[in-house]
């Protein structure tokens, strides 16, 4: 046995253990190696531009038609049958002109009896106030034959009168629309013969919700656009001070010149009505995004680079963009995204082309119309 256990083996046991033994320590001793920071996340790039609010007109755009300034029937005032009528359909009249003309039947009888009667009750009103003035007379004979005077002077103007309205005349200036009761018929009294549409001035009426009656006062300027592409200049003319029960709107007219009459009634219309000066921006619409409660509103970035939110509200809408408010009078909008950006989000920032979803004021005939301002790939690449 200890053949096995001699100097030698004992020695190589050792050096084995003390080896061991100084590697194990090392292993225990050292300090723990700290593992890999992540790489930092690189703040996402997007394009942003400045932009300075201007003073726009606030402008309440409705649809509505234009009416006459005045409809008028003529109807008959006396009975008879339709002998002529002096005007045709489309042509123009003035007040007073010659419409038509009924029969007059017997009214020229009449009216020689009633001018007799006039006569003779006249001579006996003389003799009766001369026999009163001699003395010889009574004042109630003079009396009776005053009264007989007096009811035989009205019965021949009734037959004058009545014989005047055999002949029917254009109460306004305007247009003949309708010959209602033609030649031959016959009429009674208030029967329809002619009807005259006068057309100038015309009157657009709109009708106005709730919210903007209070921003409309009579004698306000108003635009008028026409389906014929026709513009004109109008004034606000009346404000309904109630509302219709059924729908809640005002009605609100506005006054048109048409003094060549050109213009018919009965078209529709778009009403611009200003009612107000406000701050406002002018961007393309593709800048608008939404925020976690589904309101719309405009992406921009502060001093620091950090992403904010403004809730707007559209005030007029036009070829090159829309105004809107709701955001600072300076403000630096972001108009270019790689990738979506959240409220608060550190963003690089690098300045937009020029015009890349902000339209400078100016003429809208002046400025094409754009559709910038797109996100991605679409929107432009930031470099």
């Amino acid at each position: 046995m200890s053949r096995f256990f001699n100097s030698s083996v004992l020695v190589f046991v050792a050096i084995i253990v003390l080896i061991v033994g100084w590697i194990g320590s090392g292993a225990l001793t050292r300090d723990e190696v700290a593992p890999p920071a992540p790489p930092e996340r690189k703040a996402p790039a997007v394009g942003a531009a400045w932009s300075e609010a201007q003073r726009i007109e606030r402008i309440l755009s409705l649809y509505g038609e234009v009416e006459p300034q005045q409809i008028a029937v003529v109807r008959a005032r006396t009975s008879g049958i339709v002998e002529e009528v002096a005007v045709r359909r489309g042509a123009f009249v003035e007040a007073g002109d010659r419409l038509a003309q009924l029969s007059l039947d017997d009214r020229p009888a009449r009216l020689a009896r009633a001018e007799a009667e006039l006569a003779a009750a006249q001579r006996d009103f003389d003799a009766a106030a001369e026999l009163l003035e001699r003395g010889t007379g009574t004042e109630a004979a003079e009396r009776t034959a005053r009264a007989q005077l007096e009811a035989a002077r009205s019965a021949l103007e009734a037959i004058e009168q009545e014989l005047a309205l055999t002949e029917l005349t254009a109460p306004i200036a305007g247009i003949v629309n309708r010959i209602i009761s033609d030649v031959g018929a016959v009429v009674t009294i208030g029967a329809d013969v002619v009807e005259i549409i006068d057309n100038n001035p015309l009157i657009a009426v709109v009708q106005v919700p709730q919210y903007a009656i209070g921003r409309i006062s009579v004698g306000g300027p108003a635009r008028v656009s026409f389906t014929t592409e026709n513009t004109r200049e109008g004034v606000v003319r009346f404000v309904a001070p109630i509302a219709d029960a059924a729908t809640r709107t005002f009605r609100v007219e506005i006054e048109i010149d048409n003094p060549g009459r050109d213009l018919p009634s009965g078209l529709s219309v778009s009403v611009e009505i200003p009612t107000e000066e406000v701050l406002a921006h002018l961007v393309s619409p593709a800048l608008a995004t939404l925020d976690e409660a589904g309101n719309a509103g405009l992406q921009a970035v502060d001093e620091e680079g950090r992403v904010e939110f403004y809730p707007i509200e559209i005030v007029r809408a036009e070829a090159r963009g829309v105004w809107v408010t709701g955001l600072p009078e300076r403000v630096r909008l972001i108009t270019i995204r790689q990738a979506p950006v959240s409220v608060g989000q550190q963003v690089a920032v690098r300045e937009s082309p020029p015009g890349f979803g902000l339209t400078p004021p100016g003429p809208v005939d002046s400025a094409p119309e754009t559709t910038v301002g797109q996100e991605g790939p679409a929107g432009g690449v930031l470099q």
